[in-house]
């Protein structure tokens, strides 16, 4: 049977197939939307080593004035990540007097899975910890004192940025995502045009077709096509 023909014969006889996982990030680990952030649960993580227990009474009384969910108090160590999958704030608060490099890291990996916004409270001004500890994922580095009536108003903008922050990914997310399955479908039209020897309109018609007949989205049957044609040559 030509290359062609055999060609052809697979691709009218493909199997029904899953979705595939080329889709945008899930808006489920976005918190809540900023009409609901007066009853933000906040986990507040203390510096083990380096925390002045005034100024977490300081972020205590600035979030029971702001009509903040204090869920629990706890130390930056080793069963935090476990800590923040039992009880699911919306936001994180480190207190930290020295913002050491080892501990803001370890508080950004607990919580890479299921982002959230990070506050660091420091006295620590130093340039070079500022740019890892943002780069680190901290939302908001504050250095300048801590007061009770400044929790909620540094709250309020950390959570604006951090939505802000997640849209854009979305966005980027979904922009290289439709270039990606564009990529798809222009290299599945060659095939099909090469291999049975038709138009481009020819083969996006047929593209199309076999997306319709199998219930998928346009870029999995390209990417079957595709599949289908390393499988024979």
């Amino acid at each position: 049977m030509p290359l062609g023909v055999k060609f052809a014969y697979f691709i009218l006889t493909l199997p029904g197939i899953r979705r595939s996982e080329m889709r945008p990030p899930s808006s489920e680990t976005v918190p809540k939307t900023s009409g609901a952030q007066a009853s933000l649960r906040i986990l507040l993580v203390r510096d083990p080593f380096n925390s002045h227990e005034d100024d977490v009474d300081a972020i205590r009384a600035g979030l029971a004035a702001a009509g903040y969910e204090l869920v629990s108090v706890v130390d930056a160590d080793l069963r935090l990540p476990e800590l923040i999958a039992a009880v699911q704030p919306d936001l994180l608060i480190i207190e930290s007097e020295a913002a050491a490099r080892d501990l803001v890291e370890h508080v950004c990996v607990s919580t890479q899975h299921a982002p959230r916004p990070i506050v660091l409270f420091t006295d620590n001004t130093d340039t070079d910890r500022i740019r890892t500890s943002l780069a680190a994922g901290i939302t908001a580095y504050i250095v300048d004192g801590l007061k009770p009536e400044r929790v909620k108003p540094v709250l309020d903008v950390a959570y604006a940025r951090f939505q802000f922050e997640q849209q854009l990914r979305s966005e980027l997310a979904d922009t290289r995502n439709k270039l990606t399955e564009r990529k798809l479908v222009e290299r599945a039209k060659g095939l099909l045009m090469q291999q049975l020897q038709i138009t481009e309109d020819d083969a996006y018609r047929r593209l199309r077709k076999l997306a319709m007949e199998k219930s998928i989205r346009i870029a999995e049957a390209a990417q079957r096509i595709i599949d289908v044609s390393a499988a024979l040559s």
